[in-house]
């Protein structure tokens, strides 16, 4: 397991770090299963947002078969593509 110098997993951390931007920019508490989009608490626009977000903060290209809604409707399901991405092992 990675373990961060915060005392995290690598795969909390990333979990954090997409719920911090969450809730920043949507001015709600989001839950990690929270679905954003069947909740109607984001819309489509706003996962072009999320594209960006992750692909600068997490230095990882989201492109092709990954750009679907599946992969940005709760933060595990972000989360588990930021890892993938990044081919974290330990994540």
């Amino acid at each position: 397991m990675t373990i961060s110098s915060t005392g995290g997993t690598a795969s909390t951390q990333v979990d954090e770090t997409i719920r911090e931007f969450l809730e920043t920019r949507l001015k709600i508490d989001v839950r990690p299963d929270l679905d954003l989009f069947a909740s109607g608490t984001a819309s489509s626009m706003f996962a072009m947002e999320l594209v960006v977000h992750l692909e600068q903060k997490f230095g990882i290209a989201i492109v092709g078969p990954d750009l679907v809604m599946d992969n940005f409707r709760t933060i595990e399901s972000m989360s588990a593509m930021v890892h993938r991405l990044r081919d974290d092992p330990d994540a």
